[in-house]
Order: C-alpha cells, then sequence, then structure tokens
C-alpha cells in the first residue's frame, strides 16, 4: 500500500510541479505579469483559493488558466489526499510493527532465547561467530551491520546426534499453541523473516513429532534433521540479532536483560554486578 501511495504522489507531484512551472511562464508571456505574480495566481487557483486580486486579460492568458484548472486543480487535490492517506497510513504500520515487535519479545523471552542457548551450545563453529554477537550497551547501528555481516557468512554446522533429541521434542512440544497462537496473529505478516522462522520451527516439531523414536536413527535421518535443525539455528540468530537492535533503540531497559542473558556470551548473567 506505501508503495502505491509513493507512486502515486510521485506521479501527481510531478504533473503538479510541471503545470505551475509552465502556467507561471506563460502568464509571464501572455500577460506580461512579473514571475513572482504570475507564481502566485498559479498557486491560489490550483489551490482554489482565487482571490481575484489577479485575472488573465489575454485571449492566450485565459486559455492557459483553463488548463492550469483543469488539469493544477485535479493534482493538487490529488497530492493533498495522497499526503494524509500516507500519514494515516505510515501511522498504522508503525503501529503494526510495534505490536509486531512485542510478539517477538514473547517469542524469545519465552522460549527463543532458550532455544538459542541449546543450539550454540553445541555449535562447532560458535567460536567463528560469538565475538560477534556478544552486543553491548555501546553498540552502534553500524556495530549491528557488522554483526549482520558477520552471519551472512557463517554456515550452521550442528549434527543432530549432538543433540538431546527427545528433550528437544518435549520442548518444542511445550511451546508448540505459543507457537500456534503467534502463527494465529495477523500482524505476523508485517514480518517475513520472523514467519519463515516460525513456518521452520514448526517443521522440525512435526519432524521430531512423526518419529517413533528419536534415538539409534540411521546416518542420513540424523543427518535429514540436522538441515532441519541448522534451517531454524540460522533463522533464529538472524532475528534475534534484529530483535537486539529493536531493543536498544526503543526499550533500552529490556535491553539491559538480554544483554545480561545473551546466549551467545559464555560470561553473561542476569545478576546486576
Amino acid at each position: 500500500m506505501q508503495e502505491g501511495i509513493r507512486f502515486r504522489l510521485r506521479f501527481y507531484g510531478a504533473i503538479l510541479a510541471t503545470v505551475v512551472v509552465l502556467g507561471t511562464l506563460g502568464l509571464v508571456v501572455t500577460e506580461g505579469l512579473h514571475p513572482f505574480d504570475a507564481f502566485y495566481f498559479v498557486i491560489v487557483t490550483v489551490a482554489t483559493v482565487g482571490f481575484g486580486d489577479i485575472s488573465p486579460q489575454t485571449l492566450l492568458g485565459r486559455v492557459i488558466t483553463i488548463a492550469i484548472i483543469l488539469t493544477g486543480v485535479g493534482c493538487f487535490v490529488a497530492v493533498a489526499a495522497d499526503i494524509v492517506e500516507y500519514y494515516i497510513t505510515e501511522r498504522e504500520r508503525i503501529e503494526r510493527l510495534r505490536k509486531m515487535n512485542m510478539l517477538v519479545g514473547v517469542f524469545f523471552s519465552e522460549f527463543g532465547t532458550d532455544l538459542l542457548r541449546t543450539f550454540s551450545s553445541v555449535d562447532p563453529a560458535i567460536g567463528e561467530i560469538r565475538a560477534a554477537l556478544v552486543v553491548t550497551n555501546n553498540w552502534s547501528p553500524a556495530d549491528f551491520s557488522s554483526a549482520k555481516a558477520a552471519l551472512s557468512h557463517h554456515e550452521s554446522r550442528l549434527d543432530s546426534r549432538t543433540l538431546d533429541l527427545p528433550a528437544l521434542h518435549a520442548f518444542l512440544s511445550k511451546n508448540k499453541p505459543l507457537m500456534v497462537t503467534m502463527l494465529e496473529n495477523p500482524h505476523l505478516i508485517e514480518h517475513e523473516t520472523f514467519t519463515e522462522l516460525m513456518q521452520a520451527l514448526f517443521h522440525l516439531a512435526e519432524e521430531l513429532k512423526v518419529r517413533d523414536r528419536l534415538t539409534g536413527l540411521p546416518a542420513t535421518d540424523y543427518a535429514h534433521l540436522s538441515g532441519d535443525i541448522n534451517r531454524v539455528y540460522g533463522l533464529l540468530i538472524r532475528e534475534w540479532l534484529v530483535y537486539m537492535q529493536h531493543l536498544k533503540i526503543t526499550y533500552p531497559y529490556l535491553f539491559s536483560l538480554a544483554m545480561r542473558t545473551n546466549p551467545f556470551d559464555a560470561n553473561a548473567s542476569p545478576v546486576v554486578t
């Protein structure tokens, strides 16, 4: 919707600017008006104010005025309406995003951070990204961008055999009602990457659920589960980093706790010292 409004604003704004410029020049030539007086006349005409203190005296000047009225007034009204619509939809978008970020906060507070801690504890390549993920209060937007860049080059290599799969299955099953509630939330559509994470989590939960046993599996099946787990792990890290940046900007007190419970910081402690 926002893109459509922006396109209309650019389109009608370009036409309106053209009408103002050409109308001003035309009236200067045909009516002999001072450029500012001609500009003033065009503006009060397209704005439908029409004080009547200036009026065209020549036939060609009146023709130009008619053209200004037919094109400029409509474009002026369209631009004004689009500006109001853009302001309203932008406020609605910000409100939806705020609610979406609250939803993401609930996710990480309830089980997302614990899941990250479980996965990172058996990540053989955690040393490659740990330093990039120890977020501090001094981080700037550039630091978050650098961390995201580091993640883009990191390949998750978790081995499902190093995880307690029955415990993971129990953990996901316990939190499934919350995941269902999140997927049912209409604000989720505003956050495509988080939706992708939730879908990956549901798929992993289903994979673990449909097996009769989660121990002594064939190597091929462990490899399959490793792929599902790494998909979740990669998406989870990226969403966590975005969430941390949001907290730092918007909720410093929540950011403080998130720093002290950072699943990638070996020295993290919720106790303030």
